[in-house]
């Protein structure tokens, strides 16, 4: 394990404690404090942005648990720094850490739009809703700059294709005139993640995400111009912020969410390590009583990837859960299907035209 600035404490802005090595690395490093660095002050973690050079951007998934079977993910990593992200095992596949790499070294597809519009293309393609940030947030901070999420958007949009966007950032607001005239055809849906409305957690938790408030606010934004809003209570974790999700989906219902879901915390690969890491950092008093109460809720693992119940777990501690969230949803009256649920048109799609193909006359 390599560690982080100070030997494992917290690292200002970043969410995970360490830069442990990747399961598949065939050496490992463990830093050590030998009690001669406490007044030593390393650099910051700076961002880095490399190419991915993916030559396509359509990922494939049977899951039964999930309801889509294709995503696009404009980046790999992701600098929101949420400690708790499922994907950062993703990025030991690329030789770099699921800790601290992973939200300081990410990867820019520039190409995912002119990827999009060539598999959009084939003749073999057959229209179903396309998910964007199913791994990654594709809003995070450097979309802004970079914006290739909204060129994957214009693509869509231009080829009446359904999109599905999980995103906790209100930059997706950037977007509604392409999202709005979607919606109004029945072409786009967006789910905001709401984790806390504590700031004092959220800065922990998820240090470069912005704060519930303007997610909130997303959520009236998109809700205000048509287009049906999910909010995700998500991740809940025992002990920690789980006693938040009555409140986040009243605060959301009221800002014009018509549906909502929730996830208990998942751990798998090296997150687990991560996260106890991050618990004995920041919440030192509470960490035992945190994973013992998640335990209780994975048949007493810290993780199971069993499809149907990773993400809701099972035992009473799961099922108190459920019926808690069951019971939010009909006092904030979303407890019947409406809009944010209903199913997205295929018919309408049309393939991408290339640019120096013969126009039909017919």
């Amino acid at each position: 394990m390599s560690a982080s600035p100070k030997f494992g404490g917290a690292t200002k802005g970043r969410g995970a404690v360490s830069n442990q090595d990747g399961r598949f690395e065939r050496l490992t490093r463990e830093a050590v404090d030998d009690g001669w660095c406490d007044d030593v002050d390393l650099p910051p973690l700076r961002t880095q942005v490399l190419p991915d050079t993916a030559r396509k951007v359509i990922a494939r998934n049977t899951s039964p648990d999930i309801p889509f079977d294709r995503s696009l993910n404009p980046y790999r990593g992701c600098e929101h720094g949420c400690v708790y992200c499922f994907a950062r095992p993703s990025h030991a596949y690329l030789g770099l850490s699921p800790g601290l790499d992973f939200e300081t070294k990410l990867f820019a597809k520039h190409d995912a739009a002119a990827l999009l519009r060539a598999e959009l293309s084939a003749r073999s393609y057959r229209c179903q809703t396309l998910q964007l940030g199913a791994n990654t947030d594709p809003y995070q901070p450097i979309e802004r700059r970079l914006g290739i999420t909204r060129g994957v958007l214009e693509v869509l949009s231009a080829c009446d294709h359904p999109v599905s966007i999980t995103t906790k950032s209100d930059l997706v607001l950037r977007d509604l005139d392409i999202l709005a005239p979607m919606a109004a055809k029945g072409l786009a849906s967006v789910a905001v993640s709401v984790t806390t409305l504590d700031r004092g957690l959220a800065r922990r938790l998820e240090p470069r995400a912005p704060t519930a408030a303007k997610r909130l606010r997303a959520i009236a934004g998109l809700a205000g111009a048509g287009v049906p809003v999910t909010v995700l209570a998500a991740p809940m974790i025992p002990a920690l912020n789980d006693m938040e999700l009555d409140a986040i989906i009243a605060e959301a219902a009221a800002a014009g969410a018509t549906a909502a879901g929730y996830v208990l915390l998942r751990l798998p690969g090296e997150v687990a390590g991560l996260f106890r890491e991050w618990l004995e950092a920041h919440y030192p008093d509470r960490a035992e009583r945190v994973l013992s109460r998640l335990k209780a809720s994975r048949a007493g693992a810290l993780y199971r990837a069993e499809w149907g119940a990773r993400h809701t777990g099972t035992g009473i501690e799961a099922q108190l859960l459920a019926a808690r969230f069951k019971a939010a949803l009909k006092r904030a009256g979303l407890d019947r299907a409406r809009s944010g649920s209903r199913p997205m048109r295929t018919d309408l799609f049309r393939p991408p035209v290339p640019p120096s193909a013969q126009m039909s006359l017919f």
